[in-house]
């Protein structure tokens, strides 16, 4: 891919903004009273990752259960492919079955082409009514497009979810990070209520892409089962400390300025017995306790938009 410059209307860069809403958060109320937002997100990915199989020359490194692939680039990795594979076949079955029982609402990280090549699962997540953010139409590193390229990506993604699921993709977030084009291209689409391509802040805030408003919600590196692979965390009861610790500091919080939590899964990495034991125990530290709303990403968005409209309380 080559690098241009964006089109009309995104900016050449995104102005870092340092200060966020500082010592003056919106003085605000999730529905009910509520003071800590609390969202479970799993990323659906498995299918869509680098591949031989799907043209990359190369097999997916990231994200599975080894650090580094052990076959001669050029070659399939047939061990990491079947890592993957356990996420579809089996971790998001268990991961449903635990969220189902409970009632949960849940967002989708969806990447395209994974629910295209998986129609069960597609049709699990329509069942259970699950909130749908796109994930890329491919598991792919959009800050390697070229702007004409990732427009189109963004385009397929939210055409095939619909396709796949019955509903539209509400929000947009990119693999890892976004390009600098990212963020208007979103706006320019239209059909996206906000992006998650920041992790930066624990509320949601206004910013200004494509000459429009456009509304943030910043998502997690830190509570998320990622740290199961990066070696942070290695078993399922220190997962579920970190998950209760960091609740409690944010519910304790919010009895003076209202938070959100967003818990980062993959059904290939949570999805394992033994990680998903100390979700289940973070879950049971969860039920029952007030002042928290769990909810999906795009209640977070439409909630925000009637409280918090754009020009009065922006941080971006």
């Amino acid at each position: 891919m080559t690098d241009h410059a964006p089109p009309s209307g995104a900016a050449p860069s995104r102005p870092r903004d340092l200060a966020g809403y500082g010592a003056a958060p919106p003085q605000v109320r999730w529905p009910n009273g509520a003071g800590l937002a609390l969202n479970l997100v799993l990323n659906v990915e498995e299918g869509s990752e680098y591949s031989l199989e799907l043209g990359d020359g190369r097999s997916e490194t990231a994200l599975s259960e080894v650090r580094a692939s052990r076959v001669p680039q050029g070659q399939r990795d047939l061990a990491v492919e079947s890592m993957y594979e356990y996420g579809s076949r089996v971790g998001f079955w268990r991961l449903h079955d635990l969220f189902t029982s409970r009632g949960l609402p849940v967002t989708v990280f969806a990447s395209a082409m994974a629910l295209e090549r998986t129609p069960a699962i597609a049709r699990a997540i329509a069942e259970a009514s699950w909130d749908l953010c796109a994930h890329g139409w491919r598991w792919v590193e959009h800050y390697r497009l070229d702007p004409a390229t990732e427009a189109q990506h963004i385009a397929m993604a939210h055409d095939s979810i619909l396709r796949s699921v019955g509903r539209a993709p509400a929000g947009w977030y990119c693999r890892y990070a976004p390009s600098e084009a990212t963020r208007g291209l979103v706006a320019e689409h239209g059909g996206f209520l906000y992006d998650s391509d920041a992790y930066n802040d624990d509320l949601p805030y206004w910013t200004t892409a494509a000459g429009r408003d456009h509304l943030v919600i910043p998502y997690t590196m830190t509570t998320n089962d990622a740290k199961f692979l990066s070696g942070d965390v290695f078993c399922g009861a220190q997962f579920a400390d970190y998950l209760i610790d960091t609740f409690d500091v944010l519910l304790a919080e919010s009895a003076e300025v209202p938070r959100m939590m967003s818990v980062g899964l993959h059904a290939r990495v949570i999805g394992h017995p033994g990680r998903i034991a100390g979700l289940t125990r973070f879950l049971d530290h969860v039920a029952g306790k007030t002042g928290v709303w769990l909810c999906g990403r795009e209640d977070i968005a439409r909630h925000w938009r009637a409280v918090v409209p754009p020009g009065t309380g922006g941080a971006g």
